[in-house]
C-alpha cells in the first residue's frame, strides 16, 4: 500500500504547480479546434452520422497539429494530433466507401425512403433485406393473378411497390391492396414456419403491378440470423393485417347510418334461434385473418348492450 500511495503521489505532486498564468488567449487556431471538437461530438448514428463526426474531428485534429506547429512549437503535441487527424480521415474515407458500394436500383431507393427509412433502418440492414429477395422486382401483368383460390401455394412474402390488388373470395370483392401493402401478410402470418398451406383467396392485378417477393425458407434463414430484421418484419406485417381488417370493417354496415366495428364484437347481438350453433375450428386460431368476415347483423333484431 505504502508503494502504491509514494507512485500516486509522486505522480500528482510531482510536477510544480502553476505559479503563474498566462494572461494572453491562445491563438484563433486553438479556439477553432476547440469548436469543431466540440460541434463533431454532437453527430448522430449511422453512415452519415459517421461522416459527419469523422470529418469535423479530423478538422479539429488539423487546427490543433497547425497550432502546436506554429504557436505551442512542441513535437509530441503536433505528432499526437497529427495522428488523430490522419486515422480521423482513413475513416472518412471507409466510411464514404460503404455509403458508396451500398446502392439500389431506383424502386429499391424509392421503397427505402417510404417505408424502411423512416423507422431508422440503416443501409447496410436494408442491404441485407434486398439481397434476400436477390434485389428483383417482379411484374403482374393487368387482370393476372398473383395467387388463385385454392389452388397457390403459400411459399413467398411479397410487398406491393406500384399498381393495384384486388382481393376476391369465392367471386366476392373483399378489399384492394395499393402499394406499400404486403400481398399475403395473412397467409404469411397464418402459418408456423414449418408448416405449408394454399391461399383461400384470389389476388387479381387491377393494374400493371411491380412487388418484391421473398421466398419464405430464405427469409426465415435471414430471420435466424438477424433478429433485429425478423422483428422489424413482424411489426409491418401486423400493421399490414390490421390495416386489411379495417378496410374489411369499412364494407360492413348494419343500416341507419350505423357501421359495424370488428373491434367491438359484442356491441350488437344476433339471435338466430333457427341456426344450430357451430363448434369452432379446431385451428380458428391459425386461419387467414381475410376469411374472418364479419357477419352483418340484423337491425331489427339487435339491441344495445
Amino acid at each position: 500500500m505504502g508503494e502504491n500511495a509514494s507512485f500516486w503521489e509522486s505522480l500528482i505532486y510531482a510536477h510544480p504547480t502553476c505559479a503563474t498564468w498566462k494572461q494572453e488567449a491562445e491563438g484563433s487556431i486553438y479556439h477553432l479546434a476547440s469548436i469543431l471538437f466540440v460541434v463533431g461530438f454532437m453527430g448522430g448514428s449511422g453512415f452519415f452520422g459517421l461522416l459527419y463526426v469523422f470529418s469535423l474531428l479530423g478538422l479539429g485534429f488539423l487546427c490543433s497539429s497547425v497550432w502546436a506547429w506554429l504557436d505551442v512549437c512542441a513535437a509530441d503535441i503536433f505528432s499526437w494530433n497529427f495522428i488523430l487527424f490522419a486515422i480521423c480521415f482513413v475513416q472518412f474515407i471507409y466510411v464514404t466507401y460503404q455509403v458508396r458500394s451500398v446502392s439500389f436500383d431506383k424502386e429499391f431507393q424509392e421503397l427505402y425512403s417510404a417505408l424502411f427509412q423512416p423507422l431508422g433502418i440503416s443501409l447496410t440492414v436494408y442491404r441485407k433485406i434486398v439481397l434476400c429477395c436477390d434485389a428483383e422486382v417482379v411484374t403482374l401483368e393487368k387482370e393476372h393473378c398473383y395467387a388463385m383460390q385454392g389452388k397457390t401455394p403459400i411459399d413467398k412474402l411479397s410487398l406491393l411497390v406500384s399498381g393495384r390488388i384486388r382481393v376476391t373470395v369465392d367471386g366476392e370483392f373483399l378489399h384492394y391492396i395499393f402499394p406499400l401493402q404486403f400481398l399475403d401478410s395473412p397467409e404469411w402470418d397464418s402459418l408456423r414456419p414449418t408448416e405449408e398451406g394454399i391461399f383461400q383467396v384470389t389476388l387479381t392485378a387491377e393494374t400493371d403491378c411491380r412487388y418484391v417477393a421473398w421466398r419464405r425458407k430464405k427469409l426465415y434463414l435471414l430471420f435466424a440470423k438477424h433478429r433485429f430484421i425478423s422483428r422489424l418484419f413482424s411489426i409491418l406485417i401486423g400493421s399490414d393485417i390490421a390495416e386489411k381488417l379495417y378496410a374489411l370493417n369499412d364494407r360492413v354496415h348494419v343500416g341507419k347510418g350505423f357501421r359495424y366495428d370488428i373491434r367491438l364484437p359484442n356491441f350488437y347481438h344476433v339471435s338466430l334461434p333457427e341456426t344450430p350453433p357451430v363448434p369452432p375450428p379446431r385451428r380458428l386460431q391459425r386461419r387467414s385473418p381475410r376469411r374472418l368476415r364479419p357477419v352483418v347483423p340484423n337491425c331489427n333484431s339487435s339491441r344495445k348492450q
